[in-house]
């Protein structure tokens, strides 16, 4: 099986097992200009074109305006007139100097005021879904990183059905490796994100995935394990 028939089949698998797509859905995809996000777009663009379900697909690039983190809008902007998905942006801040004010890291601060534009966008273009290109590496190394350093046993759910607004997150790459996309990426040569970040540093997320990386090399099952936990104590879907 090669590669892109290798995502393609786990893209498909984790739509139909954890039902991420209905008929109608209109879909706002976050599109950070990370190699996952493009991926995400891509395939759901893709599968888009099949005739059931029947739903749209449009993306949103966020600028953080104090932050320079960042991708070309005019490769993102080609490359969703590429796929046939109408691109949109917006711009945000946050003061980085409220972060010990309010208890909580810069990163978190500059990811929520992301998050917070993804919805309000979302809302705006009559959306009711947002797709993340969280993949399955990502989504062990939340719960590995919850459980010993937040004493919770708890990932990042595929699918998560809002409460205070009509809007269900879903990451549709969750049966996906990250080192399958990073291939993938460079066959496709995916352009890569301009990282100048001044906040980025070691963290626990960086401890959580190497730890996983020598649990995966004494056990190579390990993954399977985890994510089968994940499943039976039902964490994976929240509505």
């Amino acid at each position: 099986m090669t590669l892109d028939e290798r995502i393609w089949r786990r893209f498909q698998q984790a739509l139909t097992e954890y039902h991420l797509l209905d008929d109608g859905d209109r879909i706002l995809v976050g599109l950070s200009g990370g190699k996952d996000s493009l991926l995400l777009l891509e395939l759901l663009a893709r599968r888009a074109r099949i005739h059931r379900p029947q739903f749209s697909v449009e993306a949103l690039h966020v600028r953080m305006e104090n932050i320079s983190y960042e991708s070309s809008t005019d490769y993102l902007k080609h490359f969703c007139q590429q796929l046939g998905v109408h691109f949109h942006t917006a711009t945000t801040r946050f003061d980085p100097s409220t972060a010990d004010q309010h208890e909580k890291p810069a990163c978190f601060l500059c990811s929520w005021m992301r998050r917070k534009q993804l919805f309000n966008v979302a809302q705006e273009l009559g959306c009711n879904k947002i797709a993340l290109g969280h993949h399955q590496d990502d989504i062990i190394h939340t719960t590995l990183m919850n459980l010993f350093f937040q004493s919770h046993f708890s990932p990042m759910p595929v699918s998560l059905r809002m409460r205070k607004m009509p809007l269900t997150i879903i990451r549709p790459l969750c049966l996906e490796r990250e080192a399958d996309i990073r291939e993938y990426a460079e066959a496709r040569h995916y352009e890569k994100q301009l990282k100048t970040c001044p906040y980025e540093r070691a963290s626990h997320r960086t401890t959580a995935r190497r730890l996983f990386e020598e649990m995966e090399q004494q056990n190579p099952e390990v993954r399977h394990s985890l994510w089968s936990a994940l499943e039976r104590d039902g964490r994976l879907i929240q509505s």
